[in-house]
């Protein structure tokens, strides 16, 4: 299967058995990134959380039982 990524358009091929292969072809919303960019969005998440004003929105939990 020939897949394009969506950052550099870079078009590679991947095994059409494969999972990812099937998750691309199943659910559009997936993307597909080569694993160069992956890599430098990697470098880049965690020296950005590195400096401390990197903050999860997380949802707040309570603690009510009811």
């Amino acid at each position: 299967m020939r897949v394009k990524c969506v950052i550099c358009d870079k078009i590679e091929s991947i095994d059409s058995d494969s999972f990812l292969a099937k998750r691309l072809r199943n659910r559009p919303k997936h993307t597909y990134t080569c694993q160069s960019c992956y890599d430098r969005i990697t470098e880049k998440t965690k020296a950005r959380l590195a400096t401390g004003n990197f903050r999860f929105n997380k949802p707040i939990e309570n603690d009510d039982e009811w």
